[in-house]
C-alpha cells in the first residue's frame, strides 16, 4: 500500500475538480448499483499513465456538452478493498490502473485500460470519454 503523503495530492487532483471519492466496498457498491451513468476513474501513482489520465477525465468532464450523472474515483493500491469491489463491476476487463470505466446502470458501456492510456495525451483520452458521454450519457 501506497503511503498516504504520496497519493493525496493526485487524489485531490480528481477531487478538486469534483469527483466523489469511493473508499470502501459499501460505497462503491452505492454508486455503481444507482441507475444513469456513471464514470468511474480508478487512479494510480502510474506517472506515465495516470500523469495524463487525471487530466484527460478532468478535462473531459469540464468540456463535455453530455456528462455522466455520476463521476467517481478510487486509487489503486490504497484504496484497496475498494478497488477490489470496483473491479467486479468491470468483468470481464482484467484489472488495469489506471483505469477509466463509464457505466450505464451498473454496466460496463465505455472501458479505457491502461494500455489504452499510455502514451496518449490528456486531449486524446478526453476526446475519446467525450465521444463516450455523447453516445451513454
Amino acid at each position: 500500500m501506497y503511503p498516504e503523503q504520496i497519493v493525496a495530492p493526485m487524489k485531490a487532483e480528481l477531487t478538486n475538480n469534483g469527483f466523489e471519492e469511493l473508499l470502501s466496498p459499501a460505497d462503491v457498491d452505492n454508486v455503481l448499483k444507482q441507475e444513469g451513468t456513471t464514470l468511474l476513474m480508478i487512479n494510480s501513482v502510474c506517472g506515465c499513465s495516470a500523469g495524463t489520465a487525471r487530466p484527460g477525465v478532468i478535462m473531459a468532464v469540464k468540456n463535455a456538452d453530455k456528462k455522466p450523472d455520476h463521476i467517481t474515483t478510487t486509487f489503486a493500491g490504497f484504496d484497496v478493498d475498494a478497488v477490489k469491489q470496483a473491479r467486479t463491476y468491470l468483468l470481464p476487463y482484467p484489472p488495469s490502473s489506471p483505469a477509466i470505466a463509464l457505466l450505464k446502470n451498473g454496466k460496463v458501456v465505455h472501458m479505457i485500460e491502461r494500455h489504452m492510456i499510455e502514451g496518449r495525451a490528456a486531449q486524446m483520452i478526453a476526446a475519446n470519454l467525450m465521444q463516450a458521454f455523447e453516445t451513454y450519457c
